[in-house]
């Protein structure tokens, strides 16, 4: 059993019930998903862009991705209805957890200049969202691999409907959140 899904299962869960005064066990947050995705704009002028992408969303998650395709066309970015212009993961189970821990514990001191990330992130559902610029910062891609700089963005889905529960659930799982960030 991973580590954080090992924490979250003995502890943070209790906890959690307790501090937010939640008398069914079903009410209490859990992380549901992650998906991570990139959009690949400059596929539409160069094809071997979306194979790297694909490529590096399968090395970091452990997954093969699905590519994603224009719903509508743009003329101005000459982009036509039924272009491939991203791609996407969606882990579930350890292997969230895993990718989790590695994010928490791995890759974010690896950012430059790294001061916590953003409370400000949360949708109105409770989900979080964190993108990096880079994808070089995730373990699994060495810099001389990586054959173009893309960024991604994870966004961590979190049942429990309120900002506030999903933020203390992170915190409790290790989230270095801004000091002073309300």
């Amino acid at each position: 059993m991973n580590r954080l899904l090992k924490q979250y299962n003995e502890k943070v869960r209790e906890e959690l019930k307790n501090e937010l005064n939640i008398a069914n066990v079903h009410q209490i947050p859990k992380i549901e998903k992650i998906v991570i995705n990139s959009g690949v704009g400059k596929a539409v002028a160069d094809s071997k862009h979306l194979d790297v992408v694909v490529a590096t969303l399968a090395k970091i998650s452990g997954q093969k991705p699905i590519t994603t395709k224009a719903q509508h066309s743009i003329a101005s970015f000459k982009l036509r209805e039924g272009m491939i212009i991203g791609a996407k993961v969606t882990i579930r189970g350890e292997q969230m957890y895993s990718f989790l821990d590695r994010l928490i514990s791995v890759v974010l001191p690896r950012v430059r200049d790294f001061r916590g990330v953003s409370a400000k992130a949360f949708d109105k559902s409770g989900n979080y969202s964190i993108g990096f610029a880079d994808q070089t910062v995730f373990p699994e891609i060495s810099y001389e691999d990586a054959q173009a700089i893309h960024g991604l963005q994870a966004t961590i889905v979190i049942s429990g409907g309120n900002a506030e529960a999903s933020k203390l659930l992170l915190e409790k799982l290790g989230m270095p959140f801004e000091k002073g960030a309300k």
